[in-house]
């Protein structure tokens, strides 16, 4: 079982089930966790049981909400070995980085654009780290500029983060965000209609996350979930 973390104060949820949806056609069995003050998931994720907190299936994924720990996780499932090849963490909350491993992580990104709410309640909640930690930067930003790389690397200065020298960019297309926004209305994820560059950030992501399945399938994944399928 491998776990992800993804840190950070901007809205990640709909990203990370983009990248679920890619690795569940890869035949990984998937549960993602968001553990946010926000809980954006509890309302884009249908379920028949809004409990405080519960697990959920969703376009053949779990979903998990309202949980504060993988302890938490295991009691409601009864059980100490979670049945999953990969648990995606939303985390913007610092007091559950513990309670998730964030250190004991195969990967963790921090996830940020550069509107000043974003950015700085974003590198307060890493600020708050205890232990160096390794992440890399996910960035949803207009203009992918070496100076917004250069400003968030100056802003973490003396924080326990290490940068990995890779950074993936997402664009700010109003176009995407009506395609999210679409999804999020419907209960259903599609990548028809979403730009070009927003499908090849999908796929660095998921490459990233797991090298394993191979970027050319990755894209012919993201293919046949732009086909309906």
């Amino acid at each position: 079982m491998k776990k992800v973390g993804f840190v950070g104060a901007y809205d990640k949820i709909d990203m990370m089930l983009n990248v679920a949806k890619i690795l569940t056609l890869c035949d990984k069995k998937i549960l993602i966790v968001d553990s946010t003050i926000n809980q954006k998931a509890r309302y884009i994720v249908p379920t028949m049981k809004p409990e405080p907190y519960y697990i959920t299936s969703f376009e053949d994924m779990d979903v998990a909400i309202g949980f504060k720990s993988f302890a938490q996780i295991q009691q409601y499932l009864n059980t100490q070995e979670l049945p999953y090849d990969l648990i995606l963490i939303d985390i913007d909350n610092p007091y559950n980085i513990d309670g998730f491993g964030l250190n004991e992580t195969q990967a963790n990104f921090f996830v940020t654009a550069f509107d000043p709410f974003s950015l700085k309640r974003g590198l307060q909640i890493i600020s708050l780290i205890k232990n160096p930690i390794k992440m890399t930067k996910v960035l949803f930003s207009e203009n992918m500029s070496k100076e917004e790389n250069d400003y968030l690397n100056y802003l973490s200065l003396g924080y326990k983060v290490l940068w990995n020298e890779d950074r993936i960019y997402f664009p700010l297309e109003n176009g995407d965000w009506s395609v999210i926004a679409e999804n999020e209305r419907t209960a259903k994820i599609k990548f028809k209609k979403l730009s070009q560059q927003y499908k090849e950030a999908l796929l660095i992501l998921t490459n990233e996350i797991d090298e394993e399945i191979g970027e050319a399938n990755i894209r012919k994944t993201i293919k046949l979930i732009e086909r309906g399928m």
